[in-house]
């Protein structure tokens, strides 16, 4: 099998893991309202999907999330309650030090969005800035995963060829879009599985 040239990460459940729940939680908390409201306004109908596609805001998806649920919390609160959900993939770190101390190009391809992005990257996982030289996000893209012209953006941003790209992501239907897209791309289920296909590449040893 070919040496890709870039190496594209997933990050939700491949970096970090992350929960919902929570999120629904801490935000239900905040507003003063149930869990099960939050939810249903949040995941149920198409807000998060579009705040992960960028086609409304951090500020639009406040008071969209204000109207329908009768409530005036505070912003920052609110944001902070919905993204203190992420937690260090730690298996994960020996993995990207190999492949950086190998020279080998990271960069991570994601559907997140705005709030999600600024806690990730704020200080409490320096692994996202010290390993990784490019981020492909949904949000600032206009498109997610699985549709194709997500990965032929993330291809353009590395400035090289779908098929010299290799690409993890937990979701199946995300690494079949890639495998569309024509990346070299494998589910990741856990750092021994991906470590096993990196060595069938000749990326680690």
């Amino acid at each position: 099998m070919a040496t890709p040239r870039f190496i594209y990460f997933d990050l939700g459940n491949v970096l970090v893991h992350f929960d919902h729940h929570r999120g629904a939680r801490q935000m239900a908390a905040v507003a003063g309202v149930s869990k099960r409201l939050v939810w249903e306004v949040v995941f149920e109908s198409e807000l998060e999907l579009e705040y992960e596609r960028g086609t409304i805001s951090t500020r639009e998806f406040y008071e969209v999330f204000c109207d329908r649920t009768g409530t005036l919390p505070e912003y920052e609160a609110l944001l902070f309650a919905a993204s203190d959900i992420f937690e260090l993939n730690g298996s994960i770190v020996p993995l990207l030090s190999e492949l950086r101390e190998r020279g080998n190009r990271l960069g991570i391809l994601s559907n997140t969005n705005e709030s999600h992005w600024n806690f990730i990257t704020d200080g409490r996982f320096p692994i996202i800035q010290e390993y990784f030289e490019l981020y492909a996000l949904s949000y600032e893209m206009r498109v997610t995963k699985p549709d194709i012209e997500c990965y032929q953006r993330a291809a353009a941003f590395a400035g090289v060829d779908p098929e010299d790209i290799f690409f993890t992501d937990d979701r199946a239907d995300n690494v079949a879009g890639a495998l569309t897209a024509k990346f070299d791309a494998v589910q990741y289920t856990g750092v021994d599985a991906l470590r096993s296909e990196m060595q069938l590449r000749r990326i680690v040893n």
